[in-house]
């Protein structure tokens, strides 16, 4: 055993896993981190699933991934495969396009992705460039405290007994990228507002909603972010 994590020396995924403190730097989404980091595993068939981490270098990690993973010696385009990304930051509109492309080359892939945070969500082009994907069969959606969990298991060097540990964000913070991602998916103006700080302070936010905000949004995720009180029914 690895006197660590508790791991076995011997497993495989110990070497593809990332430090507690970089996940945890990376995907907390009360941050506004200018590096993203990329957690991914693939699916071929119904064979095993294969886990590894990606950040961005000189190209963005999304453009990493889809470079090395049509590289890779067991690549084989007749053959489905399921992917899915934990992304600290969603993908902006360049990377978004060249997603689109990929998938179009490669019809047996499939993609999901969760994130953390939405990138600069108060430009258009970044918006539309994530509406295009999900158009176009690409499932996108904000991590909650279940994919913050399996992370942890999966893809975290975690010290020993604490398997069950992970980071529990605010709720508000991931219900905020929830109201905003569905703002982007329907085709409404933003409302979420985020203002960065040069200090060691948590960004600040604020929401302005407008009437087809409130028509269109699901209404337990306005009831979530706090914008609007629950129905109370009296017997």
């Amino acid at each position: 055993m690895n006197s660590k994590t508790g791991l076995s020396v011997g497993d495989a995924t110990l070497r593809r896993r990332i430090k507690t403190w970089e996940f945890m730097a990376f995907f907390n989404p009360q941050e506004l981190r200018k590096e993203t980091c990329l957690l991914y595993e693939i699916k071929w068939g119904n064979q095993n699933i294969w886990r590894h981490s990606n950040q961005n270098t000189s190209q963005h990690a999304e453009i990493n991934f889809m470079e090395k993973f049509t590289s890779e010696r067991h690549f084989n385009s007749s053959v489905r495969c399921s992917i899915t990304w934990f992304l600290s930051w969603s993908p902006c509109w360049e990377c978004s396009k060249a997603i689109r492309k990929f998938l179009d080359q490669y019809p047996n892939v499939t993609l999901a992705i969760f994130t953390s945070r939405l990138y600069w969500h108060m430009d258009q082009q970044h918006r539309q460039g994530l509406k295009e994907l999900v158009h176009s069969g690409v499932t996108i959606q904000i991590m909650s405290y279940s994919e913050y969990h399996y992370c942890w298991r999966n893809f975290v060097d975690y010290p020993p007994g604490e398997e069950d540990y992970w980071p529990k964000y605010p709720y508000l913070w991931i219900m905020l990228y929830v109201l905003e991602l569905h703002c982007i998916i329907l085709g409404l103006p933003p409302c979420l507002k985020i203002s960065g700080s040069h200090s060691n302070q948590l960004p600040l936010f604020s929401l302005d909603l407008q009437d087809c905000h409130y028509r269109k949004i699901p209404y337990h995720v306005l009831v979530a972010t706090g914008v609007v009180q629950p129905f109370v029914t009296w017997r």
